[in-house]
Parts: structure tokens; sequence; C-alpha cells
């Protein structure tokens, strides 16, 4: 069973950063490709980052491409999204997910089988 736990959001103020972590207690982290995506109040879950089992491949939503980096450390079965350059939009309450099937859009939720309890960033201007 995958269990994933979402760590590093809080308060921030424009122009700074952050950087999440997504920790699975779970079976092995690099079996699964991962993902971030977030949901501000009154919103749809949207599409942020998501990075490949091996690490090889990463994509981005354009809202975030050059500020936000999505990594992993398979070694410690950790994800992480550092975000930078941090604007008021980006507040939100950010989820990792994670999944095995392959050959499914990165950026649709409906690929993921597991989800993460979530983290909220806010950012103040």
């Amino acid at each position: 069973q995958v269990q994933l736990v979402e760590s590093g959001g809080g308060l921030v103020q424009v122009g700074g950063s952050l950087r999440l972590a997504c920790a699975n207690s779970g079976r092995t982290f690099s079996s699964y490709a991962m993902g971030w995506f977030r949901q501000a109040p009154g919103k749809e879950r949207e599409f942020v980052a998501a990075i490949t089992w091996s690490g090889g491949g990463t994509f981005y939503a354009d809202s975030v491409k050059g500020r936000f980096t999505i990594s992993r450390d398979n070694a410690k079965n950790t994800g992480y999204l550092q975000m930078n350059s941090l604007k008021p939009e980006d507040t939100a309450v950010y989820y990792c997910a994670a999944r095995v099937r392959v050959g499914v859009r990165p950026s649709s939720a409906q690929s993921y089988d597991y989800w993460g309890q979530g983290t909220q960033v806010t950012v103040s201007s």
C-alpha cells in the first residue's frame, strides 16, 4: 500500500520560495510516477507538475514553468516540489499523487492512484 504524506507548506511573501516534500511510507517509491496538483478555494484541482518513475522526464503546467522544479530521491522514497518566485495566485492546497499506470496523461488527476492529504501554501502580498 502506498501512503503519501506532504510537508513543507506554509506562509510566504510574494517572490519567496518553499520546498514541498512528499514522503511515501508504503511500497517502493521508485515503482511509481509522481505528480503534484493544487486546489484553490472555489476552484477545481489543477495540475502543477509530474515526474516519471526514474526522474528522467518532467512535465509542468504553463503557469509554473520556469519557477517550479519537481524532483525525486528514490533512495529516500521522497518526492519534492521546489517553488520559487511565488505569486499570490499560487496560494492553494498542494497534493502529491502517485501512479503505477503508464501511457496515461501525467497532467490528469484521473491518471493517479494514490493521493496525499495535502499541504497549505499561502503567498501573501
